[in-house]
């Protein structure tokens, strides 16, 4: 019991570096090819090809002081980022491993918390920095966020519907011969334009607002609060393109066209930030309340017919 313990730490504390890692790399990955659709160069100086630029970025942001508000809320002003940090590394938890990690049966319902969680870090961090721009800018991101989860849940249960199941694993052996995104096409459009709601993307980032809210909820950050709220966003990243990848173009974990999937998602999320521009706020609401849920829901009955005629037969 005890060595099973040690190998479950190991492969948990693998995991999370691995994942800093790859979150260093998109970082690389973004700035390069942001410079490119922009037609210069991006990071070329710091190391081969500008490949060391992450870790230079990470060494000047937690070696910088980390000023704060006279008038913050102080403990709870600290700890936000480190709050968010958390939830982003914790739903990492669910990633679907038959050697040595937890296997949720109830994984996607774990996906759901968490993601519901990470709100509180947005609004509180906005509020107790006890700005008028980080306010505002925490108050856009929890009504964007909160209404797009509907839409989230709604398309999920879509899928729990195929499966009859909560466990990600399921996901695999569904998708053998078939994707999901046949199937699933028109949820897999909502649910990548979702994804860039739920992370706070272009076109969507509203909680970043530069041209209005200077730079949101996130505006009296320095040092390493704002290394840690950048990490949890660009975790939350990867977690919905392996969550795309997953859902819609299953495959086997172990094998390298899953891992090639997952990257290509994080390219298109990049992509999308170098062509489109910035979203009005009140057509995002729109999108959601007025198409998005009454389509889903339209989806999920079409689709609940669909099995039973499936069971009838």
């Amino acid at each position: 019991m005890l060595k099973e313990s040690f190998l479950l730490l190991i492969n948990f504390i693998i995991l999370i570096i691995f994942l800093l890692v790859g979150v260093a790399f998109l970082t690389l990955l973004e700035r390069k090819v942001l410079g490119y659709i922009q037609i210069r160069k991006g990071p070329n100086k710091v190391g081969f090809l500008g490949i060391l630029q992450p870790f230079s970025d990470a060494i000047k942001l937690f070696t910088k002081e980390h000023v704060f508000p006279i008038y913050s809320n102080y403990l709870i002003y600290y700890f936000c980022p480190v709050f968010g940090f958390i939830l982003s590394m914790l739903i990492w938890v669910v990633y679907p491993s038959k050697v040595n990690l937890v296997s949720f049966n109830l994984g996607f319902l774990f996906i759901i918390c968490c993601l519901s969680l990470g709100v509180y870090s947005i609004m509180i961090a906005g509020w107790s920095s006890n700005s008028n721009y980080s306010l505002l800018g925490g108050l856009r991101s929890v009504a964007q966020t909160i209404s797009y989860e509907i839409s989230m849940a709604l398309v999920l249960l879509g899928l729990i519907l195929f499966l009859f199941s909560f466990n990600l694993l399921d996901l695999f052996k569904y998708q053998i011969f078939f994707y999901f995104l046949f199937l699933c096409f028109p949820l897999m459009l909502m649910w990548f334009s979702i994804m860039l709601a739920e992370t706070n993307r272009t076109p969507f980032d509203f909680a970043e607002g530069e041209s209005e809210l200077v730079s949101g909820f996130n505006v009296e950050y320095s040092g390493g609060g704002f290394a840690l709220i950048f990490l949890a966003e660009y975790l939350s990243i990867l977690f919905m393109s392996f969550m795309f990848s997953l859902m819609f173009l299953g495959a086997n974990l172990s094998s390298f066209s899953f891992f090639l999937k997952f990257v290509f998602i994080s390219y298109i999320f990049i992509w999308v930030r170098g062509t489109l521009p910035r979203f009005r706020y009140d057509k995002l609401m729109n999108l959601t309340w007025k198409f998005y849920l009454s389509l889903v829901i339209n989806l999920f009955l079409f689709y609940m017919g669909l099995k039973l005629m499936i069971y009838v037969i």
